[in-house]
Order: C-alpha cells, then sequence, then structure tokens
C-alpha cells in the first residue's frame, strides 16, 4: 500500500474473519495461457501493496530478462486474502505484511521457498532473516519494512522517550492514539510491562484498563492527518506509524521527531510470497533474486520512499536524508526490542472485547 496517511491496514480489527469474504474475478491481466505448472512462459503476475515496488524495478527486470510483468495492486492485507481464497487468483506473487504471512500458511495459501533457486538472502539485515513470524523465511523474503512509534512537537514537550507520554494528563486535550484497535493496544499492552505480542486474557485486560485511564486525556484518535496536527502544534504527541507522511514532517519540521518507545513498539514488513497454484513460478524465482540484490533493493528508498529490508542495500542509497530520517529507518539500537505484531489466533477476542469497552468509557 502506499503509506502516505495509512501505513498499516495491516492492523484490521477483524483479521480472523478475512477468509468469510471471498473476492470474484482472477488477478493479473488475464490467461497465462501457453504457461506451464513447471513455470513456464515469460509473464509474471504480481498483486502488491500500491507504490512499494516501484516502477523502475519493474521496468528493470523487464530489460534485463525479457519477462513481461503486470503488477495489480491492493489497499489491505485483507483484500488480498480473499482473493487468494477465492481461488485461481491467476497471480505468481503476493505481497502480504509479516501478520499476514502466518495466516496464508495457515489457509495453505502460500508455498514453501525452494531456498536452492534463491540468490542473496545473505544480504537481508540480520532482524529479517530470523522473524518469530516466518523462521528462516521458509514461505516470504522481507521486501520493506516499518515501525510503530509516537511523535512530540518539542515546543510542547521538550524530549520523550516512553509511551507514557501518551498517558500523561499534563498533556490533556493534546494527545492522539491511532483509530485502530491493535494499533493501540501496542502502547497498552508495552505501558503495562508486556509483549505487544500478548495473547494473554489477563495481561490484554490490564492493557484495556491503561487505555480506557488514557482515554480521558486524549484530544482523540486520528490516523489521518495526525502528522499534520503535529506540526501545527494542535498535537503535543501522538502515536504514530511509520512511512512517507510521517517521513515528511519530520524532514521538513525540526521540532517534530518520531520516535520508537523504550518499551519496544512494533516492527512490521511486507515481503514476497508465491500463491499455491502460481503458474509463471520460475519468473517468481528470478523476480526475487533481482529484488534481493542490494542495487535493485535500494530502489525501494530512492524510488519508493520506503525502508528496504536488504542490508546491504543501505550503502547503495542515494537518498542519504532518508537514512536518517527515524521515520523511515528507525535506528538499529531503537528496534532492537521491537516486537513483530503477529496473529492473535483466538486472542483476538479479549482484543475485540476489550476495545469496545474503551471506545464506550
Amino acid at each position: 500500500m502506499s503509506r502516505t496517511t495509512l501505513p498499516r491496514t495491516l492492523l484490521a480489527t477483524c483479521v480472523l474473519t478475512v477468509t468469510a469474504v471471498l473476492a470474484t474475478g482472477c488477478g493479473g491481466s488475464g490467461s497465462d495461457a501457453g504457461s506451464s505448472s513447471s513455470g513456464g512462459g515469460k509473464e509474471l503476475h504480481v498483486y502488491a501493496w500500491a507504490g512499494e515496488i516501484p516502477d523502475s524495478v519493474v521496468k528493470g527486470f523487464e530489460k534485463e530478462t525479457g519477462i513481461k510483468v503486470t503488477v495489480d495492486t491492493f489497499d489491505s492485507n485483507e483484500t488480498m486474502t480473499a482473493k487468494l481464497s477465492s481461488g485461481s487468483s491467476g497471480y505468481d506473487l503476493v505481497e502480504p505484511s509479516q501478520y499476514t504471512v502466518q495466516q496464508l500458511i495457515g489457509q495453505n495459501l502460500i508455498q514453501p521457498l525452494d531456498h536452492s533457486k534463491i540468490e542473496g538472502l545473505g544480504n537481508l539485515a540480520p532482524k529479517f532473516r530470523t522473524a518469530t513470524y516466518d523462521a528462516g523465511n521458509k514461505y516470504s523474503i522481507p521486501w520493506i519494512w516499518g515501525t510503530t512509534g509516537f511523535a512530540y512537537n518539542d515546543t510542547c514537550i521538550k524530549s520523550a522517550t516512553s509511551w507514557k507520554t501518551l498517558f500523561d494528563a499534563k498533556y490533556k486535550g493534546k494527545l492522539y492514539m491511532l483509530d485502530n484497535m491493535l494499533a493501540a493496544y501496542i502502547a497498552g499492552l508495552q505501558v503495562t510491562g508486556h509483549r505487544a505480542t500478548s495473547t494473554d486474557k489477563d495481561e490484554i485486560a490490564q492493557a484495556t484498563e491503561a487505555l480506557q485511564q488514557q482515554k480521558k486525556v486524549l484530544a482523540g484518535y486520528n490516523s489521518t492527518n495526525y502528522p499534520q496536527l503535529l506540526s501545527t502544534g494542535q498535537a503535543c504527541a501522538a502515536e504514530a506509524w511509520s512511512g512517507t507522511a510521517m517521513a515528511k514532517v519530520v524532514a521538513s519540521d525540526p521540532h517534530v521527531h518520531y520516535v520508537i518507545p523504550e518499551e519496544g513498539g512494533s516492527i512490521w514488513t511486507d515481503g514476497i510470497a508465491i500463491p499455491k497454484g502460481a503458474k509463471n513460478v520460475t519468473s517468481a524465482y528470478k523476480f526475487i533474486n533481482y529484488l534481493l540484490r542490494p542495487e535493485v533493493a535500494a530502489k525501494a528508498t530512492d524510488d519508493g520512499s520506503s525502508a528496504s529490508a536488504n542490508q546491504a542495500a543501505r550503502k547503495l542509497i542515494k537518498n542519504k536524508a532518508a537514512l536518517e530520517n527515524t521515520a523511515i529507518y528507525a535506528p538499529d539500537e531503537a528496534i532492537a526490542k521491537a516486537d513483530f505484531l503477529l496473529d492473535p489466533g483466538t486472542a483476538m477476542q479479549y482484543f475485540q472485547q476489550g476495545w469496545t469497552k474503551v471506545k464506550a468509557s
């Protein structure tokens, strides 16, 4: 997805119900006639977040290989999953976020990767080669990444490092939280001493109570123009997603700072996977290998304004300002404790019940 204002629709409030929604129609540009089940043909059909695979990458691959690439885009993981669930999607590669990788594995909608056909896995940053949601990159290859943290305006708050800032009555009426259930619970869980990945009923209940108390000091919940509210001083601090909109404000306004809270925050990735039943598998592996090249991965930042999961690409990135912008590339030490937000499974009911209480309080 083009993360200009809503970078994390992966934090949808009903992720467990996604398979109940079945999409109609086929993906790609139509038939893959002439492509064998073993992956022949000179076509590749990709289903990805809008703007995350730059045109320069697609055109470079086409020029080098002669393979015609068709990229269709989606606006949420749920839309993408529903398309695959409907069967005969027509796609050879998809770009799920980390919790969706778990769901797609469980639903048998993506296939294990043959690492003997992949070159360049060692270029990935260590955090993305040891990710908890897909151990050993068995099913997916991380492409870009981002974080959930908060931002503050130093004309109002001199310095801030903790989620506690967003719970401080001293700033009543000038604090905002993302209007998103699981995003709010990242702060609620971590500020009460728990992991953002917790599925424990009692810990979620503690987080719910904290969020209920916090609501008394909030100006509101906002997932759209909070970067602008911070820049104008209407907000002292706000929970925030990294990405283009936040990065632009941080770059243009020296008073606005994006931080990963000392309690950990969270980290997300969008990666590449091969659906079950993909026709152009050979072409899919060629594209994966192309994306893993450092000089290609650098274009995720230079041409796509996203943080690349490819560590070897960093020295090749031309936009040095992006590397220094914490709303694009959070420092390694800042994300050391960040949790990959996972599919909460049956614990989703505890979050939903708690969120109903928070909103009603």
